[in-house]
């Protein structure tokens, strides 16, 4: 919107944009050329509703491909592939009349429990910032407005609308906001969400540090901060800590306590000037639906497409995967003929069709026999269907057994990883009279294997797939497709081993995130805690060997990383690079290794390729508090291409000179800091031995003891110590040398 046209209007008018107009759509305002803008959920397809409005599911919405959602994304590693999801959920929505898609959600998945771990990647930032930021590129290339969501450090659904996530700025910083800094810096989103949560006890709605301070000065945001439905309690608040945009509408309340507010002198109409502006440029991607649009068909066959590269192949014991032709099927479980393939709540699509693995297995022509095995809903006589469930995998070569969860929704949180007690039982009877046992798993996050696992022949992660889950699974299974999914979180052997076990999902309206920066893997992999699968674990139907990478430095803090990959079996498939970096550079704990590129690369027979994978400051750097600033330490990193974040096949040390100046002294520092530093130090040194005899020198330089006792002192105190034969002013003086 032209400032022309803002200065034109009145407080009132400009206060009035600032709240939505309806529940979907923003406030229209004729005189200045605003139209209103259609907002809608789609982070895997578009649910425009036409007919009665809520943001949890319950109302009917018009049909649309469920592409496959977050939790599989993932699986895919694949940039390229959620760009074209991200292109395709853009095409339905201008048919649509939708101009702003609200997604994707990139939060990290602190515990394996949250109930809407299904909408979001993975637990690993980089992962998730790369396929986030990929998705909204392809949308946005539509004309649509992507929406990342949910800022910040929304993980779990117990309490969501107050719990505060206590949480210290290192981990916020390197886990929790790297992934929205990533979309919001490479990808430039329309528009920014806001969580229901508080974070270190302020409303996120309410945080001008995160949603001024971070995202717009320090991150460069020109869009629009929205908030989550019903997520705003003062508005003034809100409004002043840099949202722009409250939803759902009209809340003539709020509009009336802004305009109150600028009138009192508690809000500067600058503020409501700015937000204004924001708002009518996000209204600037309103489009007319289209009556005679339709959902076009090759959009189902992206689906498959997309769903079948996100299946991971957890375990294939004597190949019994590939399906050979012919081979009869006994295909058991209740999900094989009405298949979970998307959760509940807000993302909640109406698919334009599904695909049953049942009926795709039938496809394929190998004889199939069918038996449910088990009810969710409790219907039937569970003794008659595993009993039926028995017969049919006696009478088979292969038993296909898909288990799974209804219960992956918006709004609640798991209390355990298990499958239902009848599922479990059902898989290791079956697997008992089988001559060969596959076990599909259809889920909307990890759950346990350990009750089963070495029953089953092979283990198939399904996830959900959306609305194609059937032909993609029959096209894994079979082997039309080679399984290339790899895993984005890891498996745990226990829940109680999960970092945030004893934390997750809190007490008294705090959730502490006291497991810091080990989130996942991080946590795993640095104090050996066994698991069942590893991040980054997948199983293909041919082999890949990786050369040893060549790493070339290209700077004080960046390198570049060229490693030949082959495929030495006899079918095409894609194979992706890991790369990881370990140090213990540094004044912080670091992870023992953390992903810090990936690359997925496709390769038929016998094929070689060479793969590049850039290394930039960030993938060497920390979060010094103490300095508020990324930092790159001097010293050894140790780049690692590994199979999965516990197998490291090859790897490369390399040397940083990195950030000579990281450590920001002041008096309040630690006199120990003051002796490492490389400018400070020696200065130091040398005023401490001003006049000493070359004995008194020895003597200093041989007791080490006494300078690890003195080494937390804070300098300014250190001063004070008897026979300390340095003053204030020769603290300052060498201050000013090291800036």
């Amino acid at each position: 919107m032209p400032q022309s046209d803002l200065t034109a209007l009145s407080l009132e008018e400009k206060a009035s944009l600032l709240s939505g107009g309806d529940f979907w759509s923003t406030r229209s305002l004729d005189r200045a050329g605003v139209r209103p803008v259609v907002l809608t959920d789609g982070p895997h397809g578009i649910r425009r509703q036409m007919k009665g409005a809520d943001h949890l599911g319950f109302h009917a919405s018009e049909p649309a491909t469920c592409f496959p959602p977050a939790v599989a994304m993932a699986s895919s590693w694949d940039p390229l592939l959620a760009a074209r999801v991200g292109e395709a959920v853009g095409r339905e929505a201008r048919a649509r009349g939708v101009g702003v898609v609200l997604g994707p959600g990139v939060n990290i998945k602190r515990s394996p429990l949250c109930g809407r771990n299904f909408e979001y990647f993975s637990e690993d930032p980089l992962l998730t910032g790369v396929l986030g930021a990929a998705f909204v590129r392809g949308l946005q290339k539509q004309g649509v407005g992507a929406t990342v969501k949910h800022f910040a450090a929304n993980n779990q659904e117990t309490d969501r609308m107050r719990v505060s996530a206590d949480v210290d700025e290192r981990t916020l910083r390197e886990i929790y906001l790297a992934a929205f800094e990533r979309v919001v810096t490479e990808a430039v989103p329309a528009a920014v969400m806001s969580a229901y949560n508080r974070i270190n006890g302020v409303p996120a709605s309410e945080n001008r540090w995160l949603l001024t301070d971070v995202l717009r000065t320090e991150w460069g945001f020109q869009g629009a901060v929205v908030s989550d439905w019903g997520g705003v309690g003062d508005r003034v608040a809100a409004l002043a800590a840099g949202l722009d945009l409250q939803m759902p509408g009209p809340n003539d309340a709020h509009v009336a306590a802004v305009v109150d507010a600028v009138r009192r002198g508690d809000l500067d109409e600058a503020l409501v000037d700015a937000s204004a502006r924001r708002v009518a440029a996000l209204a600037e991607l309103a489009v007319d639906e289209d009556p005679d649009a339709s959902v076009p068909a090759e959009h189902h066959e992206l689906a498959r497409a997309a769903a079948a590269d996100c299946v991971v192949l957890l375990k294939n014991d004597d190949r019994v995967l590939p399906l050979a032709g012919g081979v009869r099927l006994a295909v058991i479980g209740e999900f094989a003929a009405e298949p979970q393939f998307q959760g509940g709540g807000s993302s909640l699509v109406n698919a334009t069709r599904v695909e049953t693995p049942l009926d795709a297995l039938k496809a394929l022509g190998n004889p199939v026999t069918y038996a449910p095995g088990f009810s969710t809903a409790g219907e039937g006589d569970a003794a008659e269907l595993r009993e039926e469930a028995l017969r049919t995998a006696r009478e088979a070569e292969v038993a296909v057994v898909f288990a799974g969860l209804r219960g992956d929704t918006e709004g609640s949180d798991r209390d355990h990883l298990s499958l239902p007690p009848e599922q479990v039982a059902l898989i290791r009877e079956v697997a008992s009279v089988a001559p060969r046992t596959v076990v599909v798993l259809a889920t909307g996050g990890v759950v346990s294997l350990e009750e089963w696992h070495d029953d089953a022949d092979a283990i198939v992660a399904g996830w959900l797939l959306g609305q194609a889950v059937g032909g993609a699974l029959a096209d894994v299974l079979s082997g039309a497709v080679n399984p290339s999914g790899r895993l984005a979180e890891s498996i745990p052997l226990r829940l109680e081993d999960n970092p945030s076990y004893l934390t997750f999902p809190g007490e008294a309206g705090h959730v502490r995130y006291g497991e810091g920066v080990m989130v996942g893997y991080r946590h795993y992999e640095s104090v050996g805690r066994a698991v069942r699968y590893p991040f980054g674990h997948g199983l293909s139907y041919t082999e890949f060997r990786t050369g040893e990478p060549v790493v070339d430095i290209d700077g004080d803090d960046t390198a570049t990383v060229r490693v030949t990959v082959t495929n030495t079996g006899e079918r095409a498939g894609k194979h992706v690079v890991q790369v990881y970096v370990a140090t213990t550079a540094g004044r912080v704990r670091r992870p023992l290794r953390e992903l810090r590129a990936f690359s997925k690369v496709e390769l038929a027979p016998g094929e070689s390729r060479e793969v590049e994978l850039r290394l930039g400051r960030r993938a060497f750097a920390y979060w010094d508090i103490e300095g508020s600033r990324w930092t790159v330490a001097p010293g050894r990193y140790t780049v690692q291409i590994a199979e999965n974040a516990s197998q490291v096949v090859a790897e490369r040390t390399v040397t940083l000179t990195g950030d000579t100046d990281a450590v920001v002294l002041t008096l309040d520092s630690a006199i120990g800091d003051w002796f490492a530093h490389p400018v400070a130090g020696p200065m130091l040194q040398e005023a401490l031995l001003a006049g000493a005899t070359e004995e008194q020198r020895r003597e200093h330089e041989a007791n080490s003891d006494l300078m690890e006792m003195v080494a937390s002192i804070p300098a300014g105190q250190y001063l004070h110590f008897p026979g300390v034969p340095v003053t204030a002013d020769d603290l300052n003086q060498i201050l000013e040398a090291t800036r």
